[in-house]
């Protein structure tokens, strides 16, 4: 289970800078899967040895400058919220101003370890005038330039000194599903129809679920975990429509689970929220199923569904292949066939396919639909195997790994889900030397 970091601060002081410059290592491994830049504020970062959820809270803030008070104090609150470790991030050169005065204040009042990190230290002067920031009352400060890298050295040591010690796990090896989905889409309800018991607290307000709990479910032949629920958390001061604080409050469960659930209100539609949502469980490689809830209320005709599906699937292209439920949870309509979806894209999702099959069916369709020849030279590919990791990842061998684009490999992962079920699973394709 990773630690979250937040970093939290006033505009303009370089968080965004610091948040790229701190996740660097990683960032081509994470970005190279199409669709991955809709939330560039969330990322992972690693530090001898220790690896953690970086989170930049500032870079969701919209509005004139007398929304942004009202923005960072929720903002900060957020990360006091869900975060394990503040980075609090001010600027040398426009000195202590009264917003960052205000954000100081709020830390202080918290038990959680505060890292204040002083930007734009370029020059010895500078370095003196950093002095200044002792009168925040946070203790010690760390100079850096997140534009040069200087300091982030030492402000990675700190901030991976002050992680919380990892809990060692018992893992039972059970399926792990997250129900996740924006605020008042009926989680809760869910949860408490499969439970049949009042676990959670409905009402109509949106975001009434305060506590986070694991639970296990052992009945009608299933047996798995519900993870962390705490998509469903939710303060009553922030605003209904900001996506990033539903996507903020699903990233541990995301994280922590095998299969997403993303329930959407059927009289809202897929919305912002909720593909922000779809494309973070993609991003983290989940399987995931979409269950569309409050179906009861939708007015139907002959085709609702099949035109409700279709959009649906426009809005998450490239990758269609993801199972959609309709369910009700107030009539308790599907609410079973939910979950069988969900355990049968567990399975799909440690599919292990033998090598030798996966060559015989895949090399014949190669040689018929061969890669396109780039600059007159022509790509061969000779060996396929899947990778021995948690969910589908395949490695082509060929003579000019270099070439190969990406339509071309929306095209292998395409036969590959055509011929075997892959359905609410991502796939990884690698091009290898051969």
């Amino acid at each position: 289970m990773n630690s979250i970091v937040a970093v939290v601060g006033r505009p303009n002081v370089g968080k965004s800078t610091l948040f790229n410059r701190m996740i660097k290592r990683r960032e081509a491994i994470v970005d190279s899967v199409s669709g991955v830049t809709r939330d560039r504020h969330y990322g992972k970062s690693d530090w001898n040895g220790r690896e953690f959820t970086l989170i930049d809270t500032g870079g969701y803030i919209v509005g004139s400058d007398d929304v942004f008070e009202k923005e960072i104090d929720k903002q900060v609150e957020l990360a006091i919220d869900e975060a394990d470790v503040i980075v609090f991030v001010v600027d040398v050169i426009s000195g202590i101003t009264p917003m960052d005065e205000d954000v100081a204040k709020l830390l202080r009042r918290v038990n959680k370890p505060v890292v204040l990190c002083v930007n734009k230290v370029d020059s010895n002067k500078n370095r003196t005038d950093a002095l200044e920031f002792y009168n925040l009352g946070l203790g010690e400060y760390y100079s850096i330039s997140a534009t040069s890298g200087g300091g982030t050295g030492e402000l990675l040591d700190a901030i991976v000194e002050k992680l919380p010690e990892r809990e060692i796990e018992v893992d039972e090896d059970l399926p792990k599903f997250a129900i996740v989905g924006r605020p008042n889409a009926g989680k809760s309800s869910f949860i408490n129809a499969l439970l049949g018991e009042e676990r959670y607290i409905v009402t109509d307000i949106a975001g009434t679920t305060r506590d986070s709990i694991d639970t296990r479910y052992n009945r009608f032949g299933f047996d798995f975990k519900l993870v962390d629920t705490a998509g469903i958390r939710r303060k009553a001061k922030v605003k209904e429509d900001l996506e990033f604080y539903s996507v903020m409050r699903s990233v541990r469960a995301i994280e922590n689970a095998d299969v997403c659930m993303i329930v959407l209100d059927a009289s809202r539609g897929f919305e912002g929220q909720d593909q922000s949502i779809f494309w973070l469980a993609e991003k983290n490689r989940k399987g995931v199923v979409i269950l569309v809830n409050k179906w009861d209320l939708v007015e139907k005709g002959t085709n609702t569904m099949k035109e409700f599906e279709a959009k649906i699937r426009q809005e998450i292209s490239p990758f269609v292949d993801v199972p959609i439920v309709f369910i009700s949870v107030l009539n308790k309509q599907r609410i079973f066939k939910a979950i069988e979806t969900a355990v049968d894209v567990y399975k799909s999702r440690s599919t292990k396919i033998k090598t030798r099959l996966l060559n015989d069916i895949m090399l014949p369709i190669i040689a018929e639909n061969p890669p396109p020849a780039l600059k007159g030279k022509y790509v061969k590919i000779k060996f396929i195997t899947q990778l021995p990791t948690p969910q589908p990842q395949f490695a082509f061998f060929c003579n000019l790994p270099q070439y190969v684009k990406d339509p071309y490999k929306r095209f292998l992962e395409n036969k590959l889900r055509q011929e075997f079920d892959f359905k609410g699973v991502p796939i990884s394709i690698y091009m290898r030397k051969k």
